[in-house]
């Protein structure tokens, strides 16, 4: 009986083998290149039947909010057309391309051929779609979506157009902080060197003629010395933060609209907590008379990267509102307007769709227009050639769009450079490191400038050195403080020495010029005193070994220029009168910053201006 029931169960097995019903499942898993470092991507490919049939895709160190942006989306592409021939995410190349390299390799160790799956799967063109909304907005980074949270709170239909497939824009690519005036947190500090503060009101003097800076100086100046008769508490105050941007910009700014951002930031940094954001490790930033920046901080107290924690939380808050829409890989092209006023947006949707939104408010967030490298040679030629920190979706649409219905445009030609890219991938080295200690030595192991200066002084200097890079340097204790370095590490950023001899060695410096270098630059910081520079801000001594260094060099970084807008974020024509339901917030926008930017005034910048426009779209959408 036994024989007879083994032999039917066979020959149903060869049956249903035969007929192709026992299907035939084999799996495999590869490792890829990612932005932190090699094999820091693994991925996990199951075929069935010769079909991928499932992808998993692991890679804990890819930047948050854009490299994990990849690692959550590409592997249900790859599995969907059955090809890892997709497209990578425009701010995630290097994780995206790393998950393809990895899912090739995982075919391989299937026992499949990968170029069998090299077949790019075909997209079939949506339909045409037309939304309605109380708001539309153009972009969805730190602006675009403060503006949309703002909006929705009070109640309105918002739909915000982003034209990558992650959100976040240049915010998220933000390492430092956001400067912020008389908040609690700075409270929390004791007010100690005042080097920096008097080394402003003195180079206050060179703008003595220009009336704005010259009132600030003077109400400061009259705050400062009440505080040295009764020194109690942090000191900082707002006209302090304005006085320091508009000497930052050279004087070009627009001392209203730098009064309305100073003046918004401290009600910023209470209005973050409440979806989330928590910025309260208070310290150092070029540019700044005293410890202004804002910044995160993780469960153990180290410092993280303020955009990649920000966006996520912003994102989170924007998915769990109903009244907010985002539309990813819809790329606003035209303005829509009826009798003079801005009325909707006309946009191109993924496979080549039209996407309509008629709006009663269109808020443009569009960021500016560093990654458009043709754009910024042909406004300043003398940048031709830079690589470029900013993301791939800024191109500069929302100004060509604003400028298409009689936009007026501001600073065009005021472009930053930063100081500290890293010399090989263009990412981008915070600047908090040198606000915490760090100092830059040339390729013969000697500073050459001020490291907290602005930008422009900083990255002017450092192109005038030998092979226009530097060497930016930190000690064991600044590492173990970051996360931020940790992370430069593990990307492979980073050199490292036992001893600054062997740090020497290791990035082709002579080893006894940078210990020199270094013993009379520790010996500054015991001092409180730079006699060869004039640096101000000096934190702690770069003495715990082992010794880190980064190749770095200058890349644009953000673009000052950008439609002229009021304090109240409306956009003005070319005559200065309000294009009616057209506002703009962020680095889309002109005015603010002047001929150039300090650290920490881009989020401050794109919070309390998001704030503002989602606001005033309300109030004209009523």
């Amino acid at each position: 009986m036994m024989k007879r029931i083994s032999a039917l169960l066979l020959a149903l097995v060869m049956m249903l083998t035969m007929s192709g019903a026992v299907a035939e499942t084999v799996t495999g898993t590869g490792t890829g290149t990612g932005y932190a470092g090699e094999n820091a991507i693994t991925v996990t490919v199951t075929l069935t039947d010769g079909v991928i049939t499932a992808v998993t895709a692991e890679g804990s160190g890819e930047t948050q909010g854009i490299g994990s942006k990849a690692i959550e989306s590409l592997p249900a592409a790859i599995q969907q057309g059955n090809t890892w021939n997709v497209d990578v995410l425009g701010s995630a190349t290097i994780t995206s391309t790393g998950i393809i390299e990895a899912t090739k390799a995982a075919l391989a160790n299937a026992g499949v051929n990968p170029d069998d799956y090299a077949a790019k799967a075909e997209a079939v063109k949506a339909e045409d779609a037309t939304y309605e909304a109380d708001v539309v907005i153009v972009g969805a980074g730190g602006a675009g979506m403060t503006a949309a949270l703002t909006a929705a709170e009070a109640g309105k239909k918002v739909i915000i157009l982003e034209s990558q497939a992650l959100v976040g824009g240049n915010t998220v690519k933000a390492t430092g902080g956001m400067n912020a005036a008389k908040t609690a947190h700075q409270d929390n500090n004791t007010f100690g060197e005042t080097a920096g503060l008097e080394k402003q009101l003195k180079a206050a003097e060179a703008y003595a003629d220009n009336a704005a800076i010259a009132d600030l100086t003077n109400k400061v100046t009259v705050q400062w010395n009440d505080y040295q008769a009764n020194p109690v508490g942090y000191f900082d105050s707002v006209e302090l933060m304005q006085l320091d941007t508009m000497i930052g910009g050279k004087g070009v700014n627009n001392p209203e609209l730098v009064a309305t951002m100073v003046n918004g930031t401290a009600d910023a940094i209470d209005w973050l907590k409440t979806v989330n954001i928590d910025l309260h490790d208070v310290a150092s930033f070029g540019g700044a008379s005293v410890k202004r920046i804002h910044r995160p901080t993780n469960a153990e107290g180290k410092t993280v990267s303020v955009g990649a924690y920000m966006v996520p939380l912003m994102e989170t808050a924007c998915a769990n509102n109903e009244n907010i829409t985002i539309l990813l890989e819809t790329t606003a092209n035209t303005i829509l307007t009826k009798d003079g006023a801005a009325c909707g947006v006309v946009a191109t949707g993924k496979t080549g769709e039209t996407v309509t939104v008629n709006a009663k408010a269109v808020i443009l967030a569009t960021g500016g227009f560093g990654a458009n490298l043709e754009m910024v040679a042909e406004l300043k030629p003398e940048l031709n050639g830079f690589m470029t920190t900013n993301a791939a979706g800024l191109l500069g649409q929302g100004i060509k769009m604003a400028e298409a219905i009689g936009a007026a445009t501001v600073d065009m030609n005021q472009i930053q450079i930063h100081p500290t890219v890293q010399a090989d991938t263009a990412a981008l080295i915070t600047e908090g490191l040198r606000g915490d200690g760090a100092i830059l030595v040339n390729a013969e192991g000697k500073r050459f400038i001020d490291e907290v200066g602005t930008r422009d002084v900083v990255s002017a200097a450092e192109i005038a050195q030998t092979g226009s890079y530097s060497w930016l340097i930190v000690d064991d204790a600044m590492l173990q403080k970051s996360t931020v370095i940790q992370g430069y590490v593990k990307k492979g950023f980073v050199f490292t020495g036992n001893t600054y001899e062997e740090l020497g060695a290791a990035i082709g410096v002579d080893g006894a010029a940078l210990t020199e270098t270094m013993n009379t630059w520790n010996g500054y910081v015991e001092a409180k005193n730079d006699p060869d520079f004039g640096r101000t801000s000096f934190a702690n001594p770069l003495n715990t070994a082992p010794y880190y260094a980064i190749k770095v060099t200058a890349g644009i970084h953000h673009t000052m220029g950008g439609l002229q807008i009021n304090t109240n974020t409306e956009v003005l024509d070319v005559n200065g009168n309000v294009i009616p339901g057209l506002f703009a917030a962020g680095e889309v926008t002109g005015g603010v910053h002047g001929a150039n930017r300090l650290g920490g005034n881009a989020v401050a910048d794109i919070v309390v201006f998001g704030r503002i426009a989602g606001a005033a779209a309300v109030e004209y959408a009523k």
